[in-house]
């Protein structure tokens, strides 16, 4: 029998800037051969010091990845080293990658932390990784776990923050005047083309919905970005307007999409659709981030597990 190759796992996020100082080369790296316009400077620092001057991204990361690593250890008695690598800020993708050559990893287990990593999604991290391997002249095996948006355990931790969301709500529960608003990141139409996407967003829903009691549930669209495409819709902030027009009194914001606190989640959301919401009379609430929560560790470290095996 050959001998099992040095295992190293790999959480892939976004990024954040981790400064108002660092805003404009983190925009740089995202918009790569573009300018960054004055304006869209300006509100993205706003943004910024509107959630604290940074992102969190980078510490929740990090954390997951020290439960996920205590994790397996107890579920397999093997110390598998987790690395975090991020694609627009630091650690970037490239340097983690060549971190775990220079620790002797032969195999990758990689993970693009959303349940929805397709090509429109996620297909940017495949590509870096693919690139920095062929910089690093690296032959580790890199393997992606996919499939995930359907997984019991995942069911169970989205179930538990929706839950602990709705307690507040009970009395406008009982007379069916709450939108549960699931909100995923917006992408544009032209590369959604025969992507399943859309399609895995609502094979979610529709397992959640079916153990809860909601009355009234809409897939919605946040943080769509500029130029002259179309984005797909409709949007958050169109549906906290129908709500209120159908004679909602409340809304909860449950961000599908999303698996840890960003500026996605902490301005978007908590800033930017609770003003919407309560400007017109309705109360607002949103489904907590699952972070480094026990239950979505659990989930981690199964899927690692049948990877390993």
């Amino acid at each position: 029998m050959s001998e099992a190759k040095k295992t190293g796992i790999l959480l892939l996020a976004f990024g954040g800037a981790d400064s108002l100082e660092s805003v404009e080369p983190f925009l740089k790296n995202i918009l790569k051969d573009r300018p960054v316009s004055p304006e869209l400077l300006k509100t993205t620092k706003e943004r910024y010091a509107l959630i604290g001057g940074s992102s969190p991204l980078l510490k929740i990361t990090e954390e997951v990845a020290q439960e996920l690593n205590f994790s397996l250890l107890n579920a397999t008695g093997e110390d598998y080293r987790v690395y975090v690598g991020m694609r627009h800020w630091d650690p970037f993708i490239k340097d983690t990658l060549k971190q775990m050559q220079d620790d002797g990893i032969e195999k990758v287990i990689a993970i693009v932390m959303t349940p929805y990593a397709t090509k429109a999604s996620a297909g940017g991290y495949y590509e870096d990784v693919a690139s920095a391997l062929k910089e690093l002249g690296s032959s580790m095996e890199v393997e992606y776990v996919r499939d995930w948006h359907t997984h019991p355990r995942y069911m169970e931790a989205l179930l538990q923050i929706i839950n602990s969301a709705q307690m507040p709500y009970q009395p406008i529960l009982d007379k069916g005047k709450i939108m549960m608003i699931f909100s995923a990141h917006s992408l544009p139409l032209s590369i959604l083309e025969g992507d399943p996407y859309v399609d895995m967003i609502k094979e979610t829903i529709e397992i959640l919905t079916g153990k809860l009691t909601v009355f009234t549930d809409r897939l919605g669209y946040q943080s769509k970005g500029g130029g002259p495409v179309e984005w797909i819709g409709p949007s958050v902030e169109e549906l906290i307007d129908e709500a209120k027009q159908t004679g909602m009194e409340g809304i909860l914001v449950v961000p599908i999409g999303f698996v840890s606190d960003h500026v996605e989640t902490l301005y978007d959301i908590d800033i930017l659709f609770k003003e919407r919401a309560e400007s017109q009379g309705m109360i607002f609430s949103r489904a907590q981030s699952h972070n480094a929560s026990d239950k979505f560790t659990l989930l981690l470290t199964e899927l690692v597990q049948e990877y390993i095996d």
